[in-house]
């Protein structure tokens, strides 16, 4: 490995985000090196939380990823005041949900070599939003589109996908064709109303 991959120093831009607060939720966390080239790319739904709760899950797993991977210098881009201002000791951990993460994060910051952390507004941090989006997407069983680093834009809300079922046992056996309304999680059809016919072929068409 390069000094640029194992051992130099990087940056963090973390962002988590709930729909619905709670409601569910992700971390999106975009690494760099010191020379502002991409590392790595981290992700992950964590089911229905607060936002709080997601900006710290994102912030844990930056520190993890430092920790894992042989970074002593980390510095961390994030757009939650709350929470960087909590790191920083100028606000107290009064909730009882966030304060086991608060401490884990400061263990976790205790073993580097140098921790930083910095606020910033939104639209600085828009990787990070995106792949926080790109998270719940992924979770709440929508269309999870690629992420560019040249737009560095947030992923669009995907609609419910119609569901075409036609019934037959084999492909080659002509049957009526019936457009349902439902979406897919997680590979299963889910119909807004109604059952699926026996027997029957599902074709996936966006609405």
């Amino acid at each position: 490995m390069t000094d640029a991959t194992r051992g130099g120093e990087i940056t963090a831009y973390c962002d988590g985000g709930s729909r619905g607060n709670p409601g569910p939720s992700g971390y999106g966390v975009s690494i760099e090196d010191a020379a502002g080239r991409p590392v790595a790319d981290l992700s992950e739904f964590l089911g229905v939380k607060t936002n709080n709760f997601a900006e710290y899950s994102g912030l844990l797993a930056a520190l993890e990823y430092a920790v894992s991977h042989g970074h002593a210098r980390l510095r961390v881009v994030a757009d939650s005041e709350l929470m960087v201002k909590q790191m920083k000791g100028q606000y107290q951990v009064k909730s009882p949900d966030l304060r086991p993460l608060w401490e884990e994060a400061k263990r976790r910051a205790a073993r580097l070599e140098r921790f930083e952390i910095q606020h910033v507004l939104r639209g600085k941090n828009k990787r990070a939003d995106a792949l926080a989006n790109q998270a719940m997407d992924r979770g709440t069983g929508k269309t999870v589109k690629e992420i560019g680093r040249e737009s560095g834009g947030a992923a669009a809300p995907v609609p419910l996908p119609r569901v075409t079922a036609s019934a037959g046992s084999r492909p080659a056996m002509s049957a009526e064709k019936k457009a349902l309304k439902g979406f897919v999680k997680n590979g299963v059809v889910h119909l807004l109303e109604g059952e699926l016919p026996e027997n029957c072929f599902v074709r996936v068409t966006p609405e």
